[in-house]
């Protein structure tokens, strides 16, 4: 048997022989009797405790192994949680910084976009005013023709109408007779040269 066995044993039997010995005394006094319970206590739970010392140190140990290991987890898992809060903190710095860029670029690009329009829509205005004006013009120059075709005919109808009124048989065979004699003068004139 192991030593560990023995004193077990041991103390195991010391309470039953304390208990035979104070059968034995036929009148028990005060003091012994407390003395028995005393010497009973510390057998019980100094046997308890040598019995259960070393199970009880390994769940000790163990526990303390655990819990160091589980606050060692923990402190890693909190440094890669700060460390992956600055990572995320950077990102989002620099994004705002990206957001603030792009926004300004997007202004920027508004105003030059809204500019080449503006542009666009003043040489596009231009072109329709000077369109407008060629038209006006020939619409002028178009009016102005009809006009004085209009005029000429209607002077031409009123000359007609005057020398009709004013043309009588006579005059026209003395002007017929007078067109005559200048075409006959004409005539020599050009054989004469």
């Amino acid at each position: 048997m192991t030593s560990r066995k023995t004193a077990v044993i041991a103390l195991c039997c010391v309470p039953l022989l304390l208990g035979m010995m104070a059968e034995e005394a036929s009148h028990p006094s005060g003091s012994s009797d407390f003395l028995g319970k005393v010497i009973n206590f510390v057998v019980l739970f100094g046997g308890l405790g040598y019995i259960l010392y070393k199970p009880a140190r390994n769940f000790l140990i163990k526990w303390s192994q655990d819990i160091r290991t589980s606050l060692d987890a923990a402190r890693e898992a909190r440094t890669n949680a700060e460390k992956k809060l600055g990572d995320a903190q950077q990102r989002t710095a620099a994004l705002e910084g990206e957001v603030v860029r792009m926004k300004i670029e997007a202004e920027a690009e508004g105003l030059r976009e809204k500019e080449r329009i503006k542009a666009l829509a003043e040489k596009e205005a231009e072109r329709i005013r000077s369109f407008a004006e060629q038209e006006m013009s020939l619409d002028l120059k178009a009016g102005i023709q009809e006009l004085t075709e209009y005029t000429a005919g209607l002077a031409s109808s009123l000359a007609e109408a005057r020398i009709k009124a004013k043309m009588t048989d006579a005059l026209q065979s003395g002007l017929i007779d007078k067109s005559i004699e200048r075409l006959a003068e004409l005539n020599e004139r050009s054989y004469s040269h």
